[in-house]
Formats: structure tokens, sequence, C-alpha cells
């Protein structure tokens, strides 16, 4: 069964930092990128893009708002993306989506990791 296991979500206060893990895994994968979406429930049901890596090049782009702030890295060998999340606001708040875009399979999506920063 293709899936992709997220890690790493919690509660942290403002300016903390957090660090997500998504690993795909049950199948060969032909991945064109990997990366993050983020929901925030009772506010937005749509899924906004936080950050993503293409997979051959490794180019990362990220929302522009972030300011620097997060960073994703990718792992070839594991099929997997990290992201690390620095000086975390209460406007970082969510759940957490990571993404797998597979030439053949399409998109794959993660199950979710709520991520809560308080002040």
């Amino acid at each position: 069964q293709v899936q992709l296991v997220e890690s790493g979500g919690g509660s942290v206060q403002a300016g903390g930092s957090l660090r997500l893990s998504c690993a795909a895994s049950g199948g060969t994968f032909n991945v064109m990128d990997m990366g993050w979406f983020r929901q925030i429930p009772g506010v937005d049901q749509d899924r906004r893009i936080v950050a993503r890596i293409s997979w051959r090049a490794g180019s990362a782009h990220y929302r522009d708002s972030l300011g620097g702030r997060f960073t994703i890295t990718r792992d070839h060998n594991k099929t997997a993306v990290s992201l690390q999340m620095n000086t975390l606001e209460p406007e970082d708040t969510g759940i957490y989506y990571c993404y797998l875009d597979d030439y053949e399979r399409g998109r794959i999506w993660g199950q979710g990791t709520q991520v809560t920063v308080s002040s």
C-alpha cells in the first residue's frame, strides 16, 4: 500500500522550532517533487502551499510570507522530506500535509500532522 507517513508535529510556544518529516513507502516512486501544504480548520478549508522541493534538481520554493524561517530538505535514499520550522508564530498553526507528486501515480497525500503555536 502506497502511503506517506508524517511525524514531528506538536505544540510549541512562539519563537520555538519544530521539524516535520515525511517518508514514502509501499512502492517504487518516480518523484517529480515533494512538499508541504497547510490547512487551518475553521478558517480556511483549502490547503495552502508552504514549501516544495524538486526531486532531481533539489530546488526549494517557499510561500512568500515565511520570511526565511522554514527550510525543506529531501532524502533520495528514503524518498523522504523534512521541514525545519524555526521562529514559529501563532499564524503557523494548522494541519500540515505532506505530498508527493509522482510522474505515474499523480499526487499522493499524507494523513496530516497538527502544529500548534501558542503566543
